[in-house]
């Protein structure tokens, strides 16, 4: 008798199942909050009605239904695309073997880059580059290729430069690109927040990048991780968190943005 429950058939049965129910898991957890998630919970519905009218015999209903969850793999495709899109890139983050770490220099220059813009209410974007590489969402801007430094990202953030209102891109220690357009979030955000920060946010659902907004109303530092948004940061919690970020110590996710679902 145990011989029968411990075998290995057994076993594998189970170890079947347990892996089925932890990618279930983790599919809900994927889509949790999102519009995603109330399109899901339609679909389980449909599904419902399909196998009710199926017993009930509701021949016409039933018909239909089996039509529409005949091509159920396409219309998932298609509808859930950017959601299945950042589902494959958390998948593969953890055996990513590019290098994100920045140097404690250039983080120290972007801070106190977005410490002065703060002080003046000069508005901009600076974005830094960690796993994932940002060519693909980079199709605007003016390639620099410079020595990242203060007074450098300062002149390109002035508002009498034509590269102003795009976003400043650093790779590897230096600024690449500056001028970048970004994409913008479908989500709806609250009213203080303006473009750049639903460009930043637009980034983040795309990319692993580390989004710096600095408000050009109220002068407000904002840090845009992951779909994470981290508000009103003095220059020390900025440099903090960076550090963090990208050395791997002790950083946490921790989503504390401030918008509602839009319909």
């Amino acid at each position: 008798m145990l011989d029968q429950v411990f075998s290995f058939n057994n076993f594998i049965t189970v170890a079947d199942i347990a892996l089925v129910a932890f990618l279930l898991y983790w599919f809900m957890l994927m889509f949790k909050g999102t519009r995603a998630e109330r399109m899901l919970w339609g679909i389980g519905v449909i599904i419902i009605v399909y196998f009710v009218s199926q017993r009930a015999e509701l021949l016409t209903l039933h018909w239909i239904l089996s039509n529409f969850l005949g091509s159920i793999a396409i219309f998932l495709i298609v509808v859930f695309q950017q959601d299945i899109r950042k589902a494959l890139i958390h998948m593969g983050k953890p055996f990513s073997t590019r290098d994100v770490a920045a140097s404690r220099e250039s983080l120290e220059e972007i801070t106190r880059a977005a410490a002065s813009m703060s002080k003046t209410r000069t508005g901009g974007i600076i974005v830094i580059e960690r796993g994932i590489e940002l060519s693909d969402f980079l199709d605007v801007g003016v390639e620099i290729d410079a020595k990242l430094s203060k007074e450098l990202i300062l002149s390109i953030f002035n508002t009498s430069s034509p590269m102003h209102d795009g976003a400043v891109v650093v790779r590897a220690g230096k600024i690449f690109k500056a001028g970048c357009i970004l994409p913008l979030t479908e989500k709806e955000l609250t009213k203080s927040m303006g473009t750049r920060h639903r460009a930043a946010i637009g980034l983040s659902e795309e990319t692993d990048a580390a989004i710096i907004v600095v408000s050009e109303e109220t002068g407000e530092i904002t840090l845009v991780v992951e779909d994470a948004l981290y508000v009103d940061l003095g220059p020390d919690r900025l440099l903090n968190d960076l550090k963090k970020l990208f050395t791997g110590k002790g950083y946490r996710k921790k989503s504390i943005i401030p918008w509602r679902e839009g319909n």
